[in-house]
C-alpha cells in the first residue's frame, strides 16, 4: 500500500497539481506572476550562483531526459556500450550535477545569509531554495556515490521503465521496490516541488518579456529632465 502511494498515486497528484495550480494561478494572478528581483540588493553573489547553476542544469535536465525517456536498447542499437553509457552518466552528469550545486549553494546561501535578501523573501523562497539545494545534493550524490557503492545498479532498469510507464497510464510501482534510497528520495523530493511550483516564485521561468507586448493594460510614463 505505501509503494502504490509513493510511486503511483503520489506522482499522479504532484502532476495534476502542477497543471491547476498553473491554470488557477495564471487566471487569478496574472500581476503577481514574475518574480521580485533582489539584485538591487545584492549582484556577485547573484550573479555568480545564477551562472553556476545555469550552466549546470541545462545539461542535467538533458541527462535526465535521455536517462528516463530513451529505453537502454535504444542506445545499445546505436553502438553506446552500457560501460561508455555508465562513464558517460558519471563524469558529464557528475560534473555539471558539481556545477549546478556550487551553483544552487551560492543562491541558497546567499537568500538565508544576507539580512536584507532574506526580508524580502517569503517563506516559500527559502523553502524552495533549501529543496532545490536538497534535490541537486541528493541527485548527484545519487549519481556518484551509486555508482561507488553499488556499481551494478542500473537505473535504465528500473527507474526509466517506471517512469515511462507512468507517462503511459500503466504505473507499476514494484520496478521501483529495488532501487536505492538516494534515487527514491530524489524522485519524491522532485516530485515534491513540481506540486510546489505554482504557488512559488518558480512560475517565472514560463514568463517571456514577449508576453508584455500583448498587455494593454501597461502604462507608459514620460520622465520630464530637470532644467535647473
Amino acid at each position: 500500500m505505501i509503494e502504490q502511494f509513493l510511486w503511483v498515486i503520489f506522482p499522479y497528484l504532484c502532476i495534476a497539481i502542477f497543471i491547476v495550480g498553473h491554470i488557477f494561478r495564471w487566471r487569478t494572478d496574472q500581476f503577481g506572476w514574475t518574480a521580485k528581483s533582489s539584485e538591487f540588493i545584492e549582484k556577485k553573489q547573484l550573479m555568480i550562483g545564477s551562472l553556476l547553476f545555469h550552466i549546470g542544469i541545462i545539461p542535467v535536465i538533458a541527462g535526465h531526459v535521455v536517462g528516463l525517456g530513451v529505453p537502454k536498447e535504444w542506445t545499445q542499437a546505436v553502438g553506446i556500450s552500457d560501460e561508455l553509457y555508465h562513464m558517460g552518466a558519471f563524469w558529464v552528469g557528475g560534473f555539471f550535477g558539481v556545477v549546478t550545486f556550487l551553483g544552487m549553494l551560492i543562491l541558497t546561501s546567499r537568500r538565508f545569509t544576507i539580512k536584507s535578501v532574506r526580508e524580502l523573501s517569503s517563506a516559500s523562497d527559502l523553502i524552495v531554495n533549501a529543496l532545490l539545494l536538497f534535490i541537486v545534493f541528493i541527485g548527484m550524490y545519487s549519481v556518484i556515490g551509486t555508482s561507488i557503492t553499488q556499481p551494478d545498479f542500473d537505473y535504465r532498469d528500473s527507474i526509466s521503465i517506471w517512469f515511462r510507464k507512468l507517462l503511459i497510464f500503466q504505473p507499476e510501482a514494484s520496478f521501483m521496490s529495488s532501487v536505492p534510497l538516494a534515487f527514491q528520495l530524489h524522485i519524491l523530493s522532485g516530485f515534491l516541488i513540481t506540486a510546489m511550483w505554482p504557488f512559488t516564485r518558480l512560475v517565472h521561468v514560463w514568463s517571456v518579456p514577449l508576453n508584455y507586448l500583448e498587455r494593454s493594460y501597461i502604462i507608459y510614463r514620460r520622465h520630464r529632465q530637470n532644467n535647473n
